[in-house]
């Protein structure tokens, strides 16, 4: 059976994360919908970190940053952004910083700031770590467009080792994925089979086959979460190498 991304009742794998497909809100055009403001929430409070540090790469200090990216919020969830979209409607990755530099350039000046947590009760944002987030990813010091890039890559990671450990905790597998974790995204260095074995009392042959599987579904749940941010989720691959571009910049 096809998976249908904006009916969250198609029955094909990852459908409980189908509402939050950034097609749901592209589906609802110009109307509010329950569903549609579910999705664009979920997104948001996913992704919203790196329009936090590109603030701070615009050279806003941090309590200036933090309230221009819950003022944004505010306003971006209460009023229609989709009216007038164009290039950018396709991902929501550029179509959020696309908005989020209209509100900088062409908003503030003209609104009144809003304190955190009073303008979207609904969204709560972890402003405690975010300085600390910041300050340990400005080490590059990239361009703002470049760091927003490159931290949207690692909330997206975030969410899918996220996703993947919610998996392995749900089948009993918790401790397996806790030493396994590390040979998703580390190569060379990484724990090797033979002590991965003697800590969980397995075959190394059978770690090696958990490995493998392990990476396999990381893979999967990487491009549905990066399919999820999509109009067109054929585009998967092409937005995949442009976010993990922002590494080697």
């Amino acid at each position: 059976m096809t998976s249908d991304p904006s009916n969250p009742s198609s029955g094909a794998p990852g459908d409980n994360f189908a509402t939050t497909h950034w097609t749901v809100v592209i589906a609802a055009g110009q109307r509010s919908t329950p569903r549609s403001d579910h999705a664009l929430e979920e997104l948001c409070r996913s992704y919203w970190f790196p329009l936090y540090a590109y603030v701070r790469r615009r050279g806003y200090a941090r309590e200036d940053a933090e309230d221009l990216t819950q003022a944004f919020f505010a306003r971006f969830l209460a009023k229609n952004y989709l009216e007038g979209l164009s290039a950018e409607r396709g991902r929501f990755r550029a179509f959020l910083l696309a908005s989020l530099k209209h509100f900088l350039a062409n908003e503030w000046d003209h609104s009144q700031r809003q304190k955190r947590g009073g303008a979207v009760p609904h969204l709560s944002l972890d402003w405690q770590t975010a300085d600390t987030r910041f300050q340990v990813a400005a080490t590059a010091e990239p361009s703002p467009d470049k760091a927003f890039d490159r931290e949207w890559a690692v909330a997206l990671l975030a969410q899918v080792i996220e996703r993947l450990r919610s998996e392995c905790e749900a089948e009993g597998r918790a401790p397996l994925f806790d030493e396994l974790k590390e040979s998703l995204t580390v190569g060379k260095g990484a724990q090797s089979h033979a002590e991965t074995a003697r800590k969980l009392r397995m075959e190394e042959t059978a770690v090696r086959v958990a490995v493998h599987r392990l990476r396999k579904r990381y893979r999967q749940l990487l491009r549905d979460e990066i399919a999820q941010t999509l109009a067109d989720p054929a585009q998967a691959d092409e937005e995949m190498r442009a976010l993990f571009g922002a590494f080697r910049a």
